[in-house]
């Protein structure tokens, strides 16, 4: 198993770049890492972004974000409010924020939706990702969903079992609004991470997939 995550000079930061359509989709997409990253001791600097929540929803993203990144010293945590569902037609507007991020944060990671995902707000974001973003090792997770465009990633993390069932337990706990929808339960999302370590081998048992559209490794 290679270790891929780009290593820093002594005493520097991992800086990470989460960037999510809406309040919970870091956390469904790459929470399980971000909880084991969190856990490694490694020295991380953090800027955690979301683009749409209404009220109760910013809420539970802004609390959410606070209980991921709890023990992370360095930290941002910018939340908008777009529209849900209507990113396309906000696309400049959207860019300008991701201009403003890129010149305030220079990211080593940056995880962001899957390229292919049939919700339009989360495809925006992955666009605007890679037009930002056009010398950076990015990572594209998945969200499942009712309309069915879960695909074979090409990446996967391995997680601890403990990272696994803390993930789950935190999406129920701080996502109250969303635990109506039929699919939202900690039994998908553990099935899930229980497939991608089946895929990948994972000594636990457990791991995030994620799409990997273009990477270098330096020798």
């Amino acid at each position: 198993m290679l270790n891929l995550i780009p290593k820093t000079a002594d005493g520097q930061p991992l800086r990470v770049l989460c960037l999510g359509a809406h309040s919970d989709d870091i956390e469904i997409g790459c929470g399980g890492t971000l909880l084991q990253l969190a856990a490694s001791g490694r020295p991380l600097d953090i800027q955690w972004v979301v683009f749409s929540g209404n009220r109760s929803r910013a809420e539970e993203a802004r609390n959410s974000a606070g209980f991921w990144l709890k023990s992370i010293a360095s930290k941002s945590i910018e939340l908008h409010g777009y529209r849900d569902g209507f990113f396309p037609n906000e696309w400049a507007a959207i860019k300008d924020t991701f201009e403003q991020t890129k010149k305030a944060f220079e990211p080593d990671v940056i995880f962001t939706h899957y390229r292919d995902d049939l919700h339009q707000d989360h495809r925006i974001i992955n666009q605007l990702t890679w037009n930002t973003f056009r010398n950076h090792f990015i990572l594209e997770y998945e969200i499942p969903k009712y309309d069915g465009d879960m695909r074979s990633p090409d990446f996967y993390i391995p997680l601890t079992e403990e990272a696994a069932k803390a993930k789950s337990a935190a999406l129920m706990e701080h996502f109250g609004s969303q635990r109506a929808k039929h699919w939202f339960c900690e039994e998908l999302f553990l099935g899930l991470m229980r497939i991608r370590g089946m895929e990948s081998c994972s000594p636990s048992g457990y791991a995030e997939g994620f799409f990997s559209r273009k990477a270098c490794i330096a020798l």
